[in-house]
């Protein structure tokens, strides 16, 4: 790749089913870099595939479909160039949409009803006087902060625009109404508004429908010590009129659940719902590489609407089975997951009496489901070492799949593409560290090839099979890259996680050099020429073998984690994070403990050139890290760019402004032209 070949990432989205599993609707968005914004449309997808892809809408940006349970329709939410997004519906076979509400911060997550009569949707709720169109910020009320979490990164302030959850009818005929509903009830086509259900200060997150066409399922940290701990609940909201909106418990951290539950969705027929959570353990804070699980909590019928009929039943292993809450579906037999395993994710299905298959596996990333508990197939939307994203249909009869895109076609025609190979190392005490290593076109550039350690964030977090831009742009300029998933990383088990609480840079540092040298062994590649760069904790770890190594001709730290004491105080999850990783305590071993794991504790033995790069409104590594780490080289001679991007927050390398993207790639390639350059062949 190149950097303006981020033009062609086409990435699908989580597809939605029709109920008879006839036909898909998915979402296709890549980076304009000429609106400076992400655009795209939604397609439709027999999912046979009889027919080839047909686009559906042209709007701007139209994503997060749903069909109506008669199939008729397609609820979807649409962002006019520098909108927020808006509810839409279409009609399947094509047409004009309609435009359902006029939300002043956008809409997010729509699901029909099971009649299809009506669209629920969550939006964020400005205070009075705040976030007002056309208004002045600055002169706005301060805000008044008694709570330790009260921003998050890539929202901004949360406590003055709580999600709430709303409900509208969908009309019997949207395409005879020509403007937004006004709810005035004067007949004149536009009704009805919006109705707000829920209120208050909690958001509320993730919805789906019980059968009953008039509760909701969704998520909510809504427990009275919501504000010291990452607890969160499953709850029920009965949406008819005349409601008080409640949040009703169905698994209860007041009463001493210890879970944080990501996603709930009811079984076919409403008799259970399915969860995704993860344990906090006894203080609702042990969130280091804790797997999320699968749960079923059985339901029973009471006289305020659906109640839990007993505990949550755990049904996934919580050292070897992680699943990703964002890939998470319903059928008739039970739910599809994501799974994490060694650099992939699998699609597995798991069923009520507890056996599962995967349906698909092998070197796949799967990011998004769909299924219906009234069809034979299921859609996902799956990534691979030489695609960005493509539609599968699986018939989950015979557990067969099917390829329904070929979206990454007009990159992978470039040329400028290279497949990686899995690489595994031995780190000093014998563990097995896992990777890849993408090499360039040794017909366009001489060995042997310098190489560039590469880190990912998290540290919970882990690199995939995926076609990685990152890496592709770097093996297209003539570098060698190695990257992989040391102690810390998800996808390899509870333990292989959690080797490095109270332990940051200690088996983590041994598990990256080990690949390193692992990679070096080729004699394509230049073991006395190697760079090393990441982001967040990825960026923390570069820095952190710059305080140990000369051996690096340069370095990039990005968005990192640097100082774990100013981290306490300016991050969004500083109250936390380096808390339950590195330790916490008063006393001066204490201190000592999380200093032995600081990289700013050690910057003085660091002589590595070292471009940073940060944006300023990254509210989880806030950008005092970067420019502290920046000046504090600078002062002391060492060789040290500083890279700042405005309006950016900690997702600049995956969803910021596509111009900054590319930007952000030519100062990378520059810095590394400089530092550690190429021979062409």
């Amino acid at each position: 790749m190149i950097p303006a070949d981020l033009a062609l990432l086409h990435a699908p989205g989580t597809p939605a089913l029709a109920p008879d599993g006839s036909f898909a609707v998915v979402s296709r968005t890549a980076p304009d870099l000429d609106a400076d914004e992400y655009t795209g449309q939604l397609w439709r997808l027999a999912t046979d595939g009889s027919a080839p892809p047909v686009r559906l809408t042209r709007g701007h940006r139209d994503t997060d479909p749903q069909v109506s349970p008669d199939g008729r329709w397609v609820a979807f939410l649409r962002a006019e160039p520098k909108g927020r997004p808006q509810l839409h519906v279409v009609e399947a076979a094509g047409g004009e949409p309609v435009r359902l509400t006029d939300a002043p911060l956008g809409v997010q997550t729509a699901r029909f009803s099971p009649d299809g009569t009506v669209l629920a949707f969550l939006a964020r709720v400005p205070d009075e006087g705040r976030y007002v169109a056309g208004g002045d910020p600055a002169a706005e009320r301060p805000r008044h902060i008694t709570t330790l979490p009260y921003r998050h990164d890539g929202v901004g302030y949360t406590r003055d625009k709580r999600r709430q959850l709303f409900v509208v009818d969908v009309p019997a005929d949207p395409a005879a109404r020509s403007t937004l509903p006004d709810g005035d009830g004067d007949g004149d086509g536009n009704e009805p508004a919006a109705r707000q259900v829920t209120s208050g200060d909690v958001d509320v997150d993730t919805l789906a429908w019980l059968p009953d066409g008039r509760h909701v399922v969704a998520v909510a940290a809504r427990h009275a010590a919501r504000d010291e701990d990452l607890r969160s609940d499953a709850v029920v909201v009965d949406t008819a009129p005349g409601g008080d909106g409640t949040l009703r418990p169905l698994t209860d951290a007041d009463a001493g659940s210890t879970l944080a539950v990501a996603a709930a969705l009811p079984d076919a027929d409403g008799a259970a719902v399915w969860l995704l959570a993860q344990d906090m353990g006894p203080t609702g804070r042990d969130f280091v590489a804790r797997q999320t699980m699968l749960f079923r909590l059985e339901l029973a019928a009471a006289a305020a609407g659906p109640t839990a009929a007993g505990a949550p039943v755990r049904l996934t292993d919580p050292e070897a089975v992680d699943l990703d809450p964002g890939t998470f579906a319903v059928t008739a037999d039970g739910v599809l997951a994501g799974v994490l395993h060694r650099g992939t994710v699998l699609l597995r299905e798991h069923r009520a009496d507890g056996s599962t298959r995967d349906l698909i596996d092998g070197t796949v990333a799967v990011h998004g489901v769909a299924a219906s508990p009234t069809a034979p197939v299921a859609v996902a939307t799956v990534a691979g070492p030489l695609t960005s994203g493509d539609v599968h249909a699986v018939h989950l009869g015979a557990g067969e799949s099917r390829v329904l895109t070929d979206w990454s076609a007009p990159l992978r025609g470039t040329g400028r593409v290279r497949e990686p190979r899995e690489v595994t190392a031995t780190a000093p005490d014998g563990y097995p560290v896992h990777g890849w290593v993408v090499t360039p076109d040794p017909e366009r550039f001489a060995g042997p090839h310098p190489m560039i350690l590469m880190i990912h964030g998290g540290p919970y977090a882990q690199y995939t099979v995926a076609l990685f831009d990152e890496v592709q742009t770097l093996a297209e300029a003539g570098y060698a890259v190695v990257y992989g998933n040391p102690r810390g990383s998800a996808g390899y088990g509870a333990s292989h996680g959690s080797a490095i609480r109270r332990a940051f840079g200690t088996v983590d540092t041994d598990d990256v050099l080990a690949l390193l040298d692992a990679a070096l062994a080729d004699p394509a590649l230049d073991f006395d020429r190697v760079g090393v760069m990441g982001g967040s904790y990825g960026g923390y770890l570069t820095a952190w073998l710059t305080t140990r190594t000369d051996r690096f001709a340069a370095a990039v730290v990005e968005r990192g984690f640097l100082d774990p004491v100013s981290f306490v105080g300016s991050s969004d999850i500083g109250w936390f994070f380096g808390l339950e990783y590195l330790g916490d305590g008063d006393d001066d071993e204490a201190h000592a403990a999380v200093a032995a794991q600081s990289p700013m504790a050690h910057v003085s033995r660091v002589t590595t050139p070292t471009l940073v790069i940060h944006s300023e409104q990254d509210w989880r590594c806030p950008v005092e890290q970067g420019q502290r780490w920046f000046a504090e080289l600078k002062r002391r001679g060492v060789p040290s760019e500083l890279l700042l991007f405005p309006g950016e927050g900690h997702e600049l390398t995956r969803s910021g402004r596509p111009q900054h993207r590319l930007v952000r790639f030519e100062h990378v390639l520059d810095w590394w032209a400089r530092n550690l350059p190429v021979t062409a062949g």
